[in-house]
């Protein structure tokens, strides 16, 4: 398992993003490649690898991806329309970055969850 990943130095600011909020479980900072009008990726600020890793400890962490999930679409003005949040796990799951994040979709329509 990986110790250090590129999420973990923008946590840091050790690389330039842009954040767009942090505290001390989460931050959250625009994909440099947006699939949508605005994506957004949040992260827990400890590394948990994937979902395939998490422990009852790591809720209160992962519970506030989706309280900021909220509050980051609310001030995008994406929450009325809607959004989607997606969080990916392993290699056929999509999984790029091996630290646990979510992806805050939306400001177009997103059509079906997934294409054949």
């Amino acid at each position: 398992m990986a110790e250090e990943t590129i999420f973990s130095k923008i946590i840091r600011r050790e690389i330039p993003s842009d954040i767009v909020y942090q505290d001390e479980l989460v931050t959250a900072f625009r994909d440099i490649s947006p699939r949508t009008p605005t994506h957004v990726l949040i992260v827990p600020n400890i590394l948990i690898y994937n979902v395939n890793y998490v422990l009852p400890e790591h809720e209160q962490a992962l519970g506030r991806l989706f309280t900021v999930a909220s509050k980051i679409a609310h001030d995008e003005g994406i929450d009325e329309d809607g959004y989607r949040l997606i969080v990916n796990c392993n290699r056929h799951g999509g999984q790029e970055i091996y630290h646990i994040h979510m992806h805050l979709l939306g400001g177009r329509p997103l059509g079906p969850l997934l294409s054949d």
